[in-house]
């Protein structure tokens, strides 16, 4: 079985940071930073590079601002 490579992209301006996300990422890969995005909400971002490319992010995220890529390796 190939292994997958997975990567996160996050819509930083339309993340509310409402970290839906955060519990169902079972790599923890996903966090919330410290940083404020132009409506001055707290987002979401890429914080490890484990990404599995599993999409449980992108499926939870209420607002659709998280698109996941995956690679085989």
């Amino acid at each position: 079985m190939a292994k997958v490579k997975g990567a996160i992209v996050v819509d930083v301006d339309k993340c509310k940071g409402c970290m839906v996300c955060i519990p169902v990422c079972p790599t923890n890969t996903i966090e919330i930073v410290d940083k404020v995005n132009e409506k001055g909400y707290k987002y979401m971002q890429d914080v490890h590079d484990n990404c599995i490319g599993c999409t449980n992010c992108a499926t939870v995220c209420p607002d659709g601002v998280i698109t996941v890529y995956r690679v085989r390796l």
